[in-house]
């Protein structure tokens, strides 16, 4: 493969194993990435754009199901599914649907509180004369994501309730705001809309930028799921919790720019500490001595 500083690279990929891509910055990690994705059309890439919050988005709008409840609210009374929208007629008069009103004050942050008329949902108050199975859509909006799963029983509601489920994302409720949620958080949503889509491999494009140690911990025990399910999951990454995991590394380098797009380093991470070139295996070898706990790149 050749692009942008990649020199002739060939490289072998294991199958339904973890495989995660290193090197330092500008060695040609992204454009090994990018030159898979040429060739292979089947490969999901999950990257870190792509998911903004915001505070008229929530679980249910970003997954698609929310479309889904309006329609079973409007069959169930006999009205308009924007009935059951904030953003549309539905959207209480006095705060536009938000559940809350903003006040900004000279000098100093912006003032939010819960808006009195709809107390918080953001629903006109008439809305929640209409129920689906003796719920208001307020009820429902409040809902985990895992008790949502013991109240739908319609397949394509439930089966992406069973994908945010299974990332470990059943504590969100069906309504919560997506500017509420951590980056964790969302690259996990993010990663049950893609399970939804057929495919088995996987690349991750560094999904630990930015994320708390607790956050990559859960990702790592997704990325173990995937695999052991097997998926071939590729992780391009400089993050040593996750590369110490990994079941084959490749490396690339030797430094930047020119001085990168090769492969130095393809197996496994016990050999790759040996590597007398690689630099990853050298902060490897000091991160698995408890000497440090990430690369700088």
């Amino acid at each position: 493969m050749t692009l942008h500083n990649l020199q002739n690279v060939s490289v072998e990929i294991p199958l339904q194993i973890m495989t995660v891509i290193t090197g330092v910055a500008g060695s040609g990690k992204s454009s090994l990435i990018q030159a898979l994705i040429k060739k292979y059309a089947d490969i999901i890439l999950i990257g870190q754009s792509g998911l903004r919050g915001s505070k008229r988005s929530n679980t249910a709008t970003y997954t698609g199901i929310m479309d889904m409840i309006r329609d079973l609210f409007a069959k169930a009374n006999n009205v308009r599914a924007s009935l059951f929208s904030t953003n549309s007629d539905g959207a209480c008069t006095e705060c536009k649907g938000l559940g809350i009103i903003s006040t900004d004050l000279a000098f100093m942050d912006t003032v939010e509180i819960e808006c009195e008329l709809c107390r918080g949902s953001g629903y006109k108050q008439n809305v929640l004369e209409y129920k689906l199975r003796e719920k208001t859509i307020v009820d429902i909006m409040s809902f985990t994501l895992a008790e949502s799963k013991d109240f739908f029983s319609e397949t394509e509601i439930h089966s992406v309730l069973d994908r945010l489920c299974n990332v470990g994302l059943g504590y969100l409720t069906i309504g919560q705001s997506l500017n509420t949620l951590s980056g964790g958080e969302r690259q996990r949503l993010k990663l049950a809309n893609e399970l939804g889509k057929k495919g088995q491999i996987y690349v991750f494009d560094e999904p630990t930028t930015g994320l708390h140690g607790s956050d990559t911990s859960k990702l790592l025990k997704l990325f173990n799921k995937l695999a052991k399910e097997s998926n071939t999951v590729i992780i391009v990454e400089h993050n040593l919790d996750v590369i110490s995991q990994a079941d084959w590394i490749i490396d690339m380098g030797v430094g930047a720019g020119r001085n990168g797009g090769k492969i130095i380093f393809e197996g496994h991470p016990n050999k790759l500490i040996e590597d007398k070139v690689s630099l990853t295996g050298k902060y490897l070898k000091r991160y698995i001595d408890g000497g440090i706990t990430s690369i700088a790149t």
